[in-house]
C-alpha cells in the first residue's frame, strides 16, 4: 500500500506524528484538492491541485540539466503574470516522452481551465475566464515511460470537485504527502513575518528523496504567501536565498531533470507596496523566505532514499565562496564518505581524499579538521590528542557535522548531505517493480 494521510499518521500514535510539524493553516487566496488518480495503482494520492481564486503572482526556478521535463517546457512558454493553478502529478515524470507528453498537458490544461471556469461561474460575484496559459503543471517520478494523460484527464472533475477553500494542518499534510514518490514523509515549513507593520503567512511543501543535487532549484518545492509581491521581485528573492538553502543540499550528486522551485504570491494581505528588491520592508519577509527553504532542504536531505545520518560540511577560511562550496559538495558527493559514515566508522583520511580531489586553493600547513568538537587534523597534521575511540562514539549520532578549515581566505559555505546505506541500492535497485 502507497503511503496516504491514515497510514502515515497511524504509523505512530495520531498525536505524536502531528507534532513532527508545524502548524500550516489557511492561507488567504488559495485552495487545495488532492486525489487519487490511481497512477500507483495502490491507494494513496497521487494528483494535487493548488487554486489560486483571484490568480497569483508567481516565479520559478528550474534544473540546469540540458534535459528537461515536458511540464517544465510547459511552464516556461507560459508568459502570463498571474497563475490560477498548479497541479503537481507523481509517479510519471513526463521526460523524454516527447510530443505525446507536451499535447497531453495542453489536452489536460483546456480542461482544468474548462474546469476552473465553471467553478468561478458557481463561486464568484465576478467570475473570470481560466485560461491554459495561467495553469502550470509539476511532474515527478520515472522518466521515459509514456505521460499517462487520459488517467489524468477523467479524474480533473473530481480534482475539482473536491477542492477546499479552507486549509489546515491535514490538508496541507495531504497535498505534501500527495506530491512524494519515493520519499517516506511529507516535507513541510512555515514562518510567520513582517511586511512594514503587517503580518505576513510564508508555507512551504517539497518533495524529495533521490536524484537530489539540485542547480538552481530543487526537486520540487512550492512556497506560497499571502503576501502582494510583484513577479520580478519574487524571482530576484528566490535567487537571492536558494544559494544557501536548496543549492546547498545533495543526497546522491544527480540533478534531475524536473527539478522546480516556484513561489507563489496571492496578495491578500493588506500591507504597503514593495516597489523593489532593495525596499527596507522585505528584509523581514527574505530572512522569512530564507527559514522556510532551508528548513525543507534539511527535510529533503533527511529523508534521503535509505539515510540513517544527516550531516552538515561546513567549510571555512576558503578564497572563494565557489571554492568552499567544491570542498563541501566533493565532501558530500564521495561514496566513500557517505559509506564510512553509514558504518559509522571515523575514516577521516577518506574526508582528507574528498578535500584534495576538489581542486581548490588550500594552506595544508595550516588544514584542520574535526568532526563535532573532535579535532582530527591540527595545522596539517594529526593532531596529537587524536583518539579514534571517541571519534567512533561521535559516529553514532544520528547528525553528523564536519568542520574544515583550509586557511587561505574568509568565504565560507555549509553543505547538506546524508549518508548511502544498503537500503539505497534497495530503493534504487527496485524503483519501477
Amino acid at each position: 500500500m502507497g503511503i496516504n494521510l491514515a497510514n502515515f499518521l497511524n504509523s505512530k500514535s495520531k498525536n505524536k506524528r502531528m507534532q513532527e510539524f508545524q502548524d500550516l493553516d489557511h492561507l488567504d487566496g488559495l485552495a487545495i484538492s488532492t486525489i487519487s488518480a490511481n497512477l500507483y495503482k495502490n491507494n494513496r494520492d497521487d494528483l494535487v491541485m493548488f487554486y489560486f481564486r483571484d490568480g497569483a503572482n508567481y516565479a520559478s526556478l528550474y534544473t540546469q540539466s540540458k534535459i528537461v521535463s515536458e511540464n517544465i517546457k510547459w511552464n516556461l512558454s507560459q508568459k502570463t503574470k498571474k497563475i490560477f493553478s498548479l497541479v503537481v502529478n507523481t509517479r510519471n515524470a513526463n521526460c523524454f516522452t516527447g510530443k505525446q507528453g507536451y499535447r497531453g498537458l495542453e489536452r489536460i490544461a483546456e480542461i482544468i481551465s474548462q474546469g476552473l471556469t465553471d467553478k468561478q461561474k458557481e463561486d464568484e460575484n465576478e467570475p473570470k475566464k481560466i485560461k491554459t496559459k495561467e495553469i502550470i503543471f509539476g511532474c515527478t517520478g520515472t522518466i521515459g515511460e509514456p505521460f499517462p494523460e487520459e488517467q489524468i484527464k477523467i479524474n480533473v472533475p473530481n480534482l475539482i470537485e473536491k477542492i477546499k477553500y479552507t486549509q489546515n494542518k491535514y490538508v496541507w499534510m495531504k497535498a505534501a504527502l500527495g506530491i512524494m514518490t519515493t520519499d517516506t514523509k511529507p516535507k513541510m515549513a512555515m514562518e510567520i513575518c513582517n511586511i512594514g507593520n503587517t503580518e505576513i503567512k510564508i508555507f512551504g511543501i517539497a518533495k524529495g528523496s533521490g536524484m537530489i543535487q539540485p542547480n538552481m532549484a530543487t526537486t520540487l518545492a512550492y512556497i506560497f504567501t499571502d503576501a502582494d509581491i510583484p513577479n520580478k521581485i519574487l524571482k530576484k528573492l528566490l535567487q537571492k536565498n536558494i544559494s544557501s538553502t536548496f543549492n546547498a543540499i545533495s543526497c546522491d550528486g544527480d540533478t534531475s531533470t524536473n527539478d522546480m522551485i516556484t513561489i507563489f504570491s496571492t496578495g491578500k494581505a493588506n500591507h504597503s507596496n514593495i516597489k523593489n528588491i532593495n525596499d527596507n520592508k522585505l528584509e523581514d519577509f527574505s530572512k522569512g523566505l530564507e527559514k522556510v527553504l532551508l528548513n525543507l532542504a534539511k527535510r529533503v536531505v533527511s529523508d534521503g532514499e535509505g539515510a540513517s545520518k544527516f550531516i552538515s560540511i561546513n567549510v571555512k577560511n576558503c578564497k572563494t565562496e565557489k571554492d568552499a562550496k567544491k570542498i563541501g559538495f566533493s565532501i558530500a558527493n564521495s561514496p566513500l564518505v557517505k559509506t564510512a559514515i553509514a558504518g559509522e566508522d571515523p575514516n577521516w583520511g577518506r574526508i582528507v581524499m574528498a578535500i584534495g580531489k576538489a581542486d581548490t586553493q588550500i594552506n595544508l600547513d595550516k588544514l584542520s579538521i574535526k568532526l563535532g568538537e573532535i579535532i582530527i587534523v591540527q595545522n596539517g597534521n594529526l593532531y596529537s590528542q587524536y583518539k579514534e575511540t571517541e571519534a567512533a562514539e561521535y559516529m553514532k549520532n544520528d547528525n553528523i557535522e564536519i568542520f574544515i578549515d583550509v586557511a587561505i581566505g574568509t568565504k565560507n559555505f555549509t553543505t547538506f548531505t546524508m549518508d548511502f546505506t544498503k537500503k539505497y541500492i534497495e530503493i534504487n535497485a527496485d524503483y519501477r517493480s
